[in-house]
């Protein structure tokens, strides 16, 4: 997990590099038939993933997004009319047999299918009409990190060519990434904090609603510790109430109208007294218990996800070696998981 938490700056350069261009191909392509509706389809990890691409469609290009509930095709046998509807299911093995199921069906439903993947030659790319490789390189740690940011960047690049855009804001990534594994010292240091927790809650709003969700599924794989990820709206409407002063609370605030709009839920748990740990800019971060600096200078808000789960995923790690876990080989978990 360590080394491949490591080479994510090279895989974002990979997938600049030599990936964009394909990317650029398909949107093209994916544009020229106007969908009217997109539907994405994913499990785990990949979910989360997919969730950053509904923000980016819905913001960027005012395209109403859904999350497909597989078990309507797979269990329930239901067939919807998909027609102009694009279907983009995120998978980082390709594999699983749900994912191939409810593509393959709604192609014959009309769909625009695209398989976003780390394997070219997976079942889910066969099924599709049209695929995205992430260019990851080999994922051996159970917990995805280098597929999970690759996904990120693959979908922006992605969206940005379904709206004509070059993408751009995307180059200042790689060197940010780099720049932020340097300072796993400092995340060594936080993760003595959580070293006894019991639950941990995470909350961001907007772009970063993804990131607290995929962080807490790193730290309830790798930890064993239960992480409960809410929108600071959510967070609000009620699991407030659980919030105390030992149990520790992580807010992604990205810098921008996210960020802005997660400023009365952080109000909110100061008042509490609530262990609150930033994870964003400067002035958050000193005004919390603690927390992790990003510096997001020449960072548009939209691709901030991309660099906002890093100290996250080093952050799991840390804990989890500090609990005496081997954070590589998760208990109870596979790489490709056979969901149907």
């Amino acid at each position: 997990m360590a080394r491949e938490i490591r080479e994510q700056p090279d895989v974002l350069r990979r997938l600049l590099a030599t990936g964009a261009p394909r990317i650029q191909d398909v949107a093209r392509q994916v544009a020229a038939r106007t969908p009217r509706f997109v539907l994405l389809t994913a499990r785990g990890t990949s979910d989360n993933a997919a969730l950053y691409a509904k923000y980016l469609l819905e913001i960027q290009l005012g395209l109403p997004c859904g999350l497909a509930s597989m078990s309507t095709t797979t269990a329930y046998g239901a067939r919807p009319d998909l027609r102009d509807v694009l279907v983009i299911t995120v998978s980082q093995s390709g594999g699983s047999p749900d994912l191939v199921a409810s593509t393959k069906a709604a192609r014959e439903a009309g769909a625009i299918t695209l398989a976003v993947t780390n394997n070219p030659d997976s079942p889910l790319a066969a099924v599709s009409e049209h695929h995205i490789d992430i260019m990851a390189g080999p994922e051996k740690a159970l917990p995805a990190t280098k597929t999970y940011t690759a996904s990120l960047l693959a979908l922006y690049l992605f969206v940005e060519g379904l709206r004509g855009g070059d993408g751009s804001a995307a180059a200042v990534l790689p060197d940010h990434m780099t720049r932020l594994i340097d300072r796993q010292d400092e995340v060594r240091t936080l993760a003595s904090r959580y070293r006894f927790a019991e639950r941990m809650v995470i909350t961001s709003r907007g772009y970063g609603y993804p990131t607290a969700k995929e962080a807490a599924l790193k730290l309830m794989e790798t930890s064993y510790i239960p992480a409960l990820a809410y929108s600071g709206a959510d967070l609000l409407h009620g699991p407030l109430a659980m919030v105390d002063n030992i149990s520790p609370v992580i807010a992604v605030v990205t810098d921008g109208r996210g960020g802005e709009a997660l400023q009365p839920v952080l109000d909110r748990l100061r008042g509490r007294g609530a262990d609150l740990m930033v994870i964003g800019p400067q002035a958050q971060v000193d005004r919390a218990s603690a927390g992790f600096v990003l510096a997001t200078d020449g960072v548009a808000e939209e691709v901030q996800p991309v660099l906002e789960i890093l100290p996250l995923q080093l952050l799991a790690y840390e804990v989890t070696i500090a609990r005496g876990q081997d954070p590589d080989a998760p208990r109870a978990l596979a790489k490709v998981t056979e969901t149907r």
